[in-house]
């Protein structure tokens, strides 16, 4: 038989609840555990660890501006410290999937909060001498509280993860650029042969598809950066004083060391997640370019014989249970496939913001868990990728040695004898098996003196006409 966990009774504006004995939450929170037994996912660490930080900020403005008492609020703010730091991360029950407006997790930071706040004054849990609403959530809302938060710890997972995690690949790819400079190879368009191309320059095309991503990361956290808080539950105002929303703000700023403003249209900041989308767009692009250098590098290296082969990528594990000797790109499936989660998170990031219905936006739990997962994922595979598989790659032979029998070596002819003719001597090459140049000694009267001046594949990399236009 079962022993019963032991319980004591909490309550709140609906009456009586028994709550577990060894809980600092209370009764709002265990209707919100009792309501929503859905999926077992709770936020994140970031995501509480901002709850944490708008409440220490929060108590420490009401004492200042003389509305909260200095021996409740010095209690709450040890307490909602004690929450950021994530000393009691175990309290926070309340599924991802309840209130549109995540009311159900403000009011278990607000409970866990009173109570331990009683408990450092002394008070036996449940007292609600520190009240969760009366105290801690002074001049606040669920309704600006939790997308402010949803904002906080974004901020904090791109500026302290995916931000450092793309500079360091972007550093590393950089690098390969320049390793890889005098090695030339065929290019490709449609995937079919083109002219010639440094594999320096095709890095060094990675190297800027992640630079551009860091700098679209910037322009999401300026768009995150605007907080719905002070505006409490529709945007007017009411409840809070005037300079309780950029006192807090400035506190805030100086604590997670970036600046974080008061929305000028409260209005648009709660009745909408257009700053979540935009900054969620950022995130998607990142991970377009991210499957596009994994997806190329992994080409690169296929093979090794039967494939392209121009990269030899790291082995880190077998590559078949059945095949031995058989490598896999599997750090590069790795983070295309993560690439497609975050895809699929950007979706529902939409779609929570679809979930805007007059005054407040519906949805703020799902844009949350899908905007912090989304960065999250992002940091953890850019940076896996770079460590396990871009700092290893190295390059083959097979690159440099099929430019000569490269077809689209005939563009370098084609200002000289025109393009129809060049177009000619291709596909009699083709045809034959031959190089364009083998065929072009037959079918002009270039000598062989300007046919490897037009032909050089080195001067093909550069930007103008190469050799030119010719006599003969």
């Amino acid at each position: 038989m079962t022993a019963t966990r032991p319980t004591r009774v909490e309550r709140d504006s609906m009456g009586p609840m028994e709550v577990p004995a060894d809980a600092y939450y209370g009764a709002s929170t265990q209707r919100a555990v009792l309501n929503f037994p859905i999926s077992g996912q709770r936020f994140p660490r970031r995501l509480i660890r901002a709850l944490g930080l708008i409440k220490w900020a929060a108590a420490k403005v009401n004492m200042e501006l003389g509305l909260l008492d200095p021996s409740i609020g010095n209690a709450i703010v040890q307490a909602a410290w004690e929450v950021a730091e994530g000393r009691w991360d175990d309290q926070f029950v309340v599924d991802i999937f309840q209130t549109g407006s995540g009311t159900s997790t403000n009011m278990n930071a607000n409970e866990v909060i009173a109570n331990r706040a009683g408990e450092i004054l002394g008070l036996p849990r449940g007292s609600r001498k520190v009240h969760p609403n009366d105290h801690v959530n002074l001049g606040q809302s669920s309704n600006d509280v939790i997308p402010t938060a949803i904002h906080l710890s974004a901020i904090m997972v791109i500026k302290e993860d995916l931000i450092p995690a793309l500079e360091g690949l972007h550093q590393t790819l950089l690098a390969k650029s320049q390793e890889f400079w005098p090695i030339i190879k065929t290019g490709r368009t449609h995937l079919q042969d083109a002219t010639p191309i440094r594999l320096g320059q095709e890095f060094l095309g990675y190297a800027g598809q992640v630079e551009r991503g860091i700098r679209r990361l910037h322009y999401a956290l300026e768009e995150l950066a605007e907080v719905a808080l002070g505006g409490t539950a529709v945007g007017t105002g009411v409840n809070t004083h005037p300079q309780f929303a950029p006192k807090v703000c400035t506190l805030l700023s100086q604590v997670i060391g970036h600046p974080i403003r008061e929305t000028d249209n409260h209005f648009q900041a709660q009745a909408t997640l257009d700053n979540v989308a935009a900054a969620g767009g950022a995130l998607r692009t990142v991970a377009l370019s991210l499957h596009k250098i994994a997806n190329d590098i992994r080409w690169l290296g296929s093979g090794p014989r039967a494939g392209l082969g121009e990269l030899l990528l790291p082995e880190v594990q077998p590559g078949s249970s059945i095949m031995p000797g058989k490598g896999n790109p599997v750090i590069a499936e790795s983070l295309i496939q993560l690439c497609g989660q975050v895809l699929a998170n950007d979706t529902a990031l939409v779609m929570a913001d679809l979930g805007s219905y007059f005054e407040l936006n519906l949805m703020m739990p799902l844009a949350a868990r899908n905007l912090l997962e989304s960065a999250s994922l992002l940091a953890a595979a850019a940076r896996n990728f770079d460590r396990q598989c871009v700092q290893g790659l190295k390059a083959t032979t097979r690159g440099p040695e099929m430019v000569e029998k490269g077809l689209m070596l005939t563009t370098a002819l084609a200002p000289v004898i025109g393009y129809d003719k060049a177009a000619e001597i291709a596909k009699e090459a083709a045809r034959t098996g031959r190089t364009i140049r083998e065929v072009a000694r037959e079918r002009t009267t270039l000598t062989e003196q300007e046919l490897n001046a037009i032909l050089d594949p080195e001067k093909m990399t550069e930007p103008g006409l190469g050799a030119g236009p010719v006599s003969g």
